[in-house]
């Protein structure tokens, strides 16, 4: 069957969970949450999918294993990690750029090993099964991973990149910084989330974002969406999303006074946000203005400003309180 995939990248902490629960909730889309992290994290440690079973007891999840791969298990979990630490690396993103895509026409067609030979041809392929599988399964037309990591759009682009549509979300380079340095717990188990300095975070920041202006000078189909625009205006913004990317119109339901209405995922790993179900308010997180050191503040706009100013960000930093 033919069906498209739309890829949401950006560093995360951008609102990339909120962004795919959003067009998660389109006729004939089905959202897979951040399907680099399903190997290590869905088979590897069992961890809860967005329904709330673990993954190895969610009937969808159960159901994409069997028809992708004939089943989930170890050997090949630990076959994917292996290929994704030497090809899906940012690193790697230079020379992945120069590759010419294989023209695949799209990620429904072609047998499974048409995505060129080698290890970056497998880990591509073991990807375009499982998206495959998630369409036939569910009908979908449509099928959403928000991997987030811009390797990964890299790499998917070797299978034609008219098979693949990117959602660039981006988001204030400082409020990016505040969130990767607050203590944050994983849901799943309890342990600390990341955390990184503000100089690491800017740097992080902008490798990402400039690697996407370089996926879209390769060819690929790159929309580009601000975090404050869809949490302050989602009307319009996602109205303006589905437009570009030829999905149906959302349902007025879908916002409502300051609320979205949300159900349940089949997302594996993510933001907390991918558990919610019902409405969930949408709220601006600025938090940053005042949570984040001064000298931090001007270190973070100093690193980033030629692409804050792009992006329509004012460099002013507002003393904190």
């Amino acid at each position: 069957m033919s069906f498209r995939v739309i890829y949401v990248g950006g560093l995360g902490r951008s609102g990339t969970t909120l962004l795919e629960r959003l067009l998660g909730e389109l006729p004939g889309v089905v959202p897979l949450g951040e399907v680099v992290h399903l190997w290590a994290r869905g088979v590897g440690r069992d961890e809860p999918c967005g329904c709330g079973a673990p993954f190895g007891r969610c009937p969808f999840w159960r159901m994409v294993g069997e028809l992708a791969y004939g089943g989930w298990s170890p050997p090949l979990a630990r076959r994917v990690l292996a290929l994704r630490r030497r090809v899906d690396r940012t690193r790697r993103i230079p020379a992945l750029a120069c590759r010419r895509p294989y023209g695949a026409g799209d990620f429904g067609g072609g047998d499974f090993g048409d995505a060129g030979g080698g290890e970056l041809g497998e880990y591509v392929a073991t990807h375009r099964r499982l998206y495959r599988a998630a369409a036939e399964i569910t009908g979908a037309e449509v099928i959403v991973d928000s991997s987030k990591h811009a390797s990964l759009a890299f790499c998917l682009r070797i299978c034609g990149p008219e098979a693949l549509s990117v959602v660039h979300l981006v988001r204030d380079a400082r409020a990016v910084a505040h969130s990767w340095r607050r203590w944050v717990r994983r849901p799943e188990d309890g342990t600390p989330m990341t955390r990184w300095h503000p100089a690491a975070a800017a740097v992080h920041w902008l490798t990402q974002n400039l690697a996407f202006h370089l996926l879209a000078r390769r060819g690929v189909t790159v929309v580009r969406v601000r975090y404050e625009d869809l949490v302050s205006a989602p009307h319009p913004t996602l109205a303006r999303l589905t437009r570009r990317l030829r999905l149906p119109d959302p349902d007025p339901a879908l916002l409502d006074n300051g609320k979205i209405m949300l159900t349940v995922g089949h997302t594996v790993s993510g933001n907390p946000m991918r558990f919610a179900v019902g409405a969930l308010p949408l709220r601006l997180d600025d938090s940053w203005r005042t949570g984040l050191a001064r000298r931090h503040r001007w270190l973070v706009t100093a690193l980033t400003w030629p692409l804050l100013l792009r992006y329509g960000y004012r460099l002013a930093c507002e003393a904190a309180q």
